[in-house]
């Protein structure tokens, strides 16, 4: 162990510290007017890895030099922060939104139930499952703009917004494991042990759809006393020119492009040049798109990169050294506290480890991903869509705990029966 590799620890668990803090900086940035814009600022939570990220390249600088210092964070891959940042702008687009809650309310109108209560269910539990398709961040992005105005809004009890958000996050993690290609910490592992899609379905995706089917289900049916008629759209989206066909079309040709482009930085980011070009071209049709947050979430998540690399020294010893049970139960925890696709990469190097172990150690980390912000790629991107709908702004790492616990267990019930 290096004096660095200690150091990063110690920093990456003090960003730890900080995320479970994060609600606690926005209270006081309320009871603190005259310092109440560092107070928020400490209070973000999509901010706070990349914060500590760069006093890690500032110590590294200190105890190795510059020149070490910009070729560590160079060294670091950025890919899934900025195809995360890329794809939530696409897929957040009025064309992409209106198309998929057309489809929703004509589905939710064939089920015999109230359309609000259809629409959560398929919110919590179809839109995951798409993720599968269109990727977990894309999935994540469409399924918090479509429940924000339903559940989490004022009026909506704070307990019931953290137990949605639990099963939402739960969900979404399990729910992109029919496929080889949209769960971040599949695609790590898929090509070196050879997993195809068919693979997925059958060993982990059937599983995944069942027990995302329970979570949406008992949530929905906790939250239906509390649920009511969708609002009627405001005067100025009413008098909002209705979106063609084509320009639907082409924001869907956008994002499946940026979907398949998503291992090559170059292409995708060149594709979403062109779509903020057409979006500036048809701006008529446009809703401000969500550069912000997008971009506070890929800070996040390259913050959590640049930290994260520190991390391999104690982490690849846990992870070689347990039979496969306990591998499990040790993947599900470790990934509350790291990125769950790092976990599984750290498998993947892994010389001759068995098949049960393979499974163990996925299942047990796409199991965990609801935990905690950092525990899947997708989290911020939810977070940052969904804050505003809680207390003082600002999501509790404690109550995202407590609200994800009881999914997680039917998740990796799932998976072990």
């Amino acid at each position: 162990m290096q004096t660095i590799q200690l150091v990063g620890a110690i920093l990456f668990g003090l960003a730890l510290l900080h995320t479970f803090a994060a609600k606690s900086f926005e209270i006081l940035s309320h009871r603190h007017p005259r310092h109440a814009g560092l107070f928020h600022l400490l209070g973000e939570v999509e901010v706070v890895f990349g914060f500590w990220a760069f006093i890690l390249i500032a110590a590294i600088a200190l105890l190795s030099g510059g020149e070490a210092a910009v070729h560590y964070a160079e060294s670091r891959q950025y890919t899934e922060p900025l195809f995360v940042f890329t794809v939530m702008v696409v897929a957040a687009s009025r064309p992409v939104l209106d198309i998929m809650e057309r489809l929703l309310l004509v589905l939710a109108k064939l089920l015999p139930m109230r359309v609000e209560l259809a629409l959560v269910w398929f919110g919590l539990a179809l839109v995951p499952l798409t993720g599968s398709l269109i990727t977990e961040p894309a999935a994540m992005t469409l399924a918090a703009l479509m429940l924000a105005p339903l559940v989490f809004r004022d009026g909506m009890p704070e307990w019931l917004k953290y137990g949605a958000l639990g099963v939402l996050f739960v969900n979404v993690s399990i729910g992109g494991t029919l496929t080889a290609y949209a769960a971040p910490p599949v695609l790590m592992v898929a090509g070196t042990w050879q997993w195809d899609s068919a693979f997925m379905v059958t060993h982990f995706g059937w599983k995944a759809a069942v027990a995302v089917a329970i979570n949406a289900t008992a949530v929905t049916f906790m939250l239906r006393k509390h649920l009511r008629t969708p609002a009627a759209p405001s005067a100025e989206a009413a008098a909002a020119p209705a979106v063609p066909l084509a320009v639907t079309a082409i924001h869907l040709a956008f994002l499946a492009a940026v979907v398949l482009l998503g291992h090559h930085p170059v292409l995708f980011l060149g594709i979403f040049m062109l779509f903020l070009g057409f979006t500036q071209a048809y701006q008529r049709y446009q809703n401000p798109l969500i550069i912000k947050e997008g971009l506070l979430v890929g800070f996040f998540l390259a913050g959590l990169v640049v930290l994260g690399g520190m991390q391999q020294w104690w982490l690849q010893p846990i992870v070689e050294s347990l039979p496969p049970t306990a591998l499990f139960f040790s993947a599900l925890g470790l990934t509350a506290i790291t990125d769950n696709a790092a976990l599984t990469y750290l498998g993947s190097l892994i010389q001759g480890i068995s098949a049960q172990s393979q499974y163990m150690l996925v299942a047990g980390a796409v199991a965990g991903g609801g935990l905690t912000v950092i525990a899947n790629a997708p989290n911020p991107a939810g977070v940052s869509l969904l804050r505003r709908g809680f207390q003082d702004e600002s999501i509790g790492a404690i109550g995202l705990l407590a609200g994800a616990l009881a999914p997680t267990i039917v998740a990796a019930l799932a998976f072990l029966l």
